[in-house]
């Protein structure tokens, strides 16, 4: 009888404690200092890729005690896409609190950064969205407090026009201007990955030129995100490298549209003589920065260009379609057929 005693006794030492070390990892945080991060979940990611990729950023210490979590409390259903804004300081029960639809009465609303909006355009949505004013935003985007490596190849004296990530983002009740630009240049650090960073490298280009370079594109090219079609704007990145080689003007409209802050199917001789450091009619090379901030497909483009005997293009006002050219007197009998 004292044999069976003393396992019973084991038995409720082990329980307590192992009760005790359960809510020790899941109430304790993995460190008490540690900067917000914004931390994607794709629709239809499961629980435990989820938990991984948390340990892998290291916001939490061990996917095993989310994953835990999630399931002792019937939370592994309820998570929900979106970007959140996590912190090592935070405990594994308030992070599955976050990411979970029992959290989801705070969040206040979506907003969704379209591919090709500058930074005007996207102040004036944040503030008709009521989520930032208008004149704040600017102002913080051309501050130099945002801490990420590809920015520190943005020359001195440019905002952030460029790496203001487009995608969709949940924001919540607590979220502020600073939070917003965080988590857009976040995302813009997430996507642009290591191979891509070394392909810029090795191609002896700049993240800024290549984004510089994307911003244009994004204007210039028919790009669809949904279907992951971007063909046309890889000729037409093959194009404008080629005339930077060759020391020819990129003459692109999508410049033109930014300095008079107006899209025309077909700019005036006067437009194009317009005295802007932008106007890439009258100079060589890159404008000095970004037209706008440009989304994936038009970076990854920029980056990996397709190289044609084409010299020329044109979009056809009616179908969208882009019209291609090798010779300049073939891009103007082109014009004369498809913009008069």
């Amino acid at each position: 009888m004292k044999k069976i005693g003393f396992i019973i006794s084991v038995l409720i030492v082990l329980g307590i404690f192992s009760l005790f070390f359960y809510f020790y990892q899941i109430n304790y945080p993995l460190a008490k200092e540690g900067d917000e991060v914004s931390f994607v979940i794709e629709s239809g990611q499961s629980p435990q890729k989820i938990a991984e990729a948390l340990e892998d950023q290291e916001i939490i210490k061990s996917s095993f005690w989310l994953r835990c979590y999630l399931k002792t409390n019937d939370l592994a259903s309820k998570i929900i896409a979106g970007t959140f804004s996590l912190s090592p300081k935070m405990s594994i029960s308030q992070i599955a609190r976050k990411i979970t639809s029992e959290n989801i009465l705070s969040v206040e609303k979506q907003i969704k950064i379209t591919e090709g909006q500058n930074n005007k355009q996207i102040a004036d949505y944040l503030d008709e969205c009521t989520v930032c004013v208008s004149a704040y935003f600017l102002n913080l985007v051309k501050s130099n407090d945002f801490d990420f490596e590809f920015l520190d190849s943005r020359p001195h004296g440019f905002d952030l026009e460029g790496f203001l990530f487009p995608d969709t983002y949940q924001i919540y009740e607590d979220a502020d201007c600073e939070n917003i630009i965080y988590k857009m240049l976040d995302n813009f650090d997430q996507k642009l990955d290591k191979q891509m960073r070394q392909d810029i490298e090795d191609q002896d280009k700049t993240i800024w030129e290549i984004i510089t370079m994307a911003s244009i594109i994004e204007k210039e090219a028919p790009i669809d995100y949904i279907n992951n079609e971007y063909a046309d704007a890889k000729i037409i990145s093959g194009i404008f490298w080629d005339r930077i080689k060759n020391k020819q003007a990129l003459q692109s409209c999508a410049t033109l549209a930014y300095i008079l802050g107006e899209n025309k199917d077909q700019y005036s001789v006067e437009d194009t003589q317009i005295d802007s450091s932008y106007n890439t009619y009258r100079h060589l090379g890159l404008p000095p920065g970004p037209i706008t901030n440009p989304g994936i497909l038009a970076i990854k483009a920029a980056i990996y260009p397709t190289y044609t005997d084409y010299n020329y293009f044109l979009s056809d006002p009616k179908t969208g379609d882009t019209i291609w050219s090798k010779t300049f007197e073939e891009h103007k009998q082109n014009k004369w057929k498809y913009l008069n």
